[in-house]
């Protein structure tokens, strides 16, 4: 095995360095070498700008006890409440550890095709499949080690399962890695008694360095990782883009750590050549320090943005409010603060990719359902002012306030009848309400004739998903509207402009 490794890692590290070749793009004529100066170059795929929904599902070993997505290490923390429930289910974790939950995860309800059928329903237009979480499980049919989905647990290429039927129905398939954090994931297992610390089982459990958390907070949250950890993450990575081909390649925090960026580098490379080479536009969803912010989307985790940004970027969150994996009896967010959510974010030119966790068996619960569900009816009446749409000359107006950064979408307050989010399409304006005015009139400041810089002649209104007459008044200050009676209104409205004539 370590030869075969070797010898894969040295075709991998060859293709990133070598000579560039010229592949047709988005942006033009480009190619790329492993250094940050190439990047500058790279602009995100147009279907990715276009798609603005995607989902994303956390699911593996980790949902069998249903109580969340940092399971694997939490239940060797002593005194953690996983750890403590782990004692009470399944004993010590000397003589049952995570090597011994990794069997219990069956999948046995588990219908790709399904799940595929209804993201698609509900308005999404790329999936990301995780291909490894921390635990160091493989969900794929992966040479590295047995640690996978094929030789155990389900016993199927969960990962080439998804993409194929993500791509049959017309959806854009992607995939995230999250292997850089199992250096340090079952660190709590070597400071107990427990079955991390037995050499039979190093292959899963791998190094369990300490995690240093430094003051400074995500920034200078380090350990240490040594070469050989280093290049095992980069050959897995560049084995998934050759069998899966993905459109979308998300990493998550610790990446940008020195140890690694240099192999992020190359990775970068390497795909968005091999991208290219296949035809299609790949982009990587990048956190804040793993490689230059224009080499790929930049991904804000649970968070906003309080300004339209120049590059395209991205959120991702979970529809659950306390986990990305499973939890029984969970509390989720409702279809209302989704929307919301995504209005804001595409108006500032970002893209939602939203999570919920499958269950042990590989179904969704019906609560989950009926919110996607819900999107999806809404995207139906509104999607023309969502997707393929780009900001306008403002995002927006209103009391509500967004707070930038990560780790801050839940900190918003509920919107207002004088909260408004616009996006455009050529010259047509759309004025998003973001919540039903009790007097049916919507006043909407910012195309105000008079407007600074901002406003537009108005020509005509529609109100999506409505074939009654809207009236309205254009005057300096404002825009007058008066939706028809009985106006759909659930979660927001949308207010199509078209300019007059000059």
């Amino acid at each position: 095995m370590k030869s075969t490794r070797r010898e894969f890692m040295g075709l991998a590290v060859a293709a990133a360095l070598a000579p560039a070749k010229v592949f047709a793009s988005d942006a033009g004529t480009l190619s790329f070498t492993p250094d940050l100066e190439s990047f500058k170059q790279y602009r995100a795929p147009e279907w990715f700008r276009n798609a603005k929904l995607g989902f994303w599902a956390c699911w593996g070993p980790e949902a069998v006890p249903e109580m969340g997505d940092w399971y694997a290490r939490q239940m060797y923390i002593e005194g953690h409440p996983q750890y403590e429930d782990h004692l009470k289910r399944y004993g010590h974790p000397s003589k049952f550890g995570y090597k011994d939950i990794v069997p219990l995860w069956k999948g046995e309800n588990w219908d790709p095709e399904r799940l595929m059928r209804l993201y698609k329903k509900s308005g999404a237009r790329y999936f990301c499949a995780i291909a490894q979480h921390h635990d160091n499980i493989d969900c794929w049919n992966s040479k590295f080690h047995r640690w996978n989905s094929v030789k155990m647990g389900p016993k199927r290429d969960t990962l080439g399962e998804l993409a194929a039927a993500i791509r049959a129905q017309g959806l854009h398939f992607g995939l995230s890695s999250h292997r850089a954090e199992h250096n340090f994931f079952y660190d709590g297992g070597r400071s107990i008694r427990s079955d991390v610390n037995d050499p039979k089982n190093a292959s899963l459990y791998g190094p369990a360095h300490q995690w240093i958390s430094e003051e400074g907070g995500m920034m200078n949250d380090w350990t240490y990782l040594s070469p050989e950890f280093a290049r095992d993450w980069l050959a897995r990575d560049t084995e998934l883009v050759e069998k899966y081909k993905p459109e979308v390649v998300y990493f998550d925090w610790w990446a940008g750590q020195p140890g690694y960026r240099q192999n992020v580098t190359k990775f970068a490379a390497f795909y968005y050549n091999f991208a290219a080479a296949h035809g299609y536009g790949g982009v990587i969803d990048i956190k804040d320090y793993d490689l230059n912010w224009k080499a790929g989307a930049r991904d804000f985790e649970r968070g906003a943005q309080d300004r339209i940004l120049p590059e395209h970027w991205q959120t991702d969150t979970s529809i659950s409010n306390a986990s990305w994996g499973y939890i029984e009896h969970d509390t989720f967010k409702t279809p209302e603060f989704i929307v919301h959510q995504l209005v804001d974010i595409v108006s500032k030119n970002g893209n939602l990719l939203l999570n919920f966790g499958p269950k042990p068996d590989g179904t969704i619960p019906d609560e989950v359902k009926a919110t996607l569900l819900d999107i999806g009816a809404w995207l139906k009446v509104n999607g023309e002012a969502i997707y393929a749409t780009t900001p306008w000359k403002s995002f927006g107006e209103g009391p509500t306030q967004v707070k930038a950064g990560a780790f801050h979408d839940t900190d918003t307050k509920p919107y207002t009848a004088e909260d408004f989010r616009f996006t455009a399409k050529g010259t047509t304006v759309y004025a998003i309400g973001m919540a039903c005015p009790a007097d049916g009139k919507a006043t909407i400041h910012s195309l105000g004739w008079a407007h600074e810089g901002s406003s537009i002649a108005v020509g005509a209104i529609e109100l999506l998903g409505s074939t009654d007459k809207v009236t309205w008044t254009q005057g300096a200050d404002a825009l007058q509207v008066n939706l028809p009676a009985g106006a759909a209104c659930k979660y927001a409205y949308t207010l199509k402009l078209t300019p007059a004539a000059k």
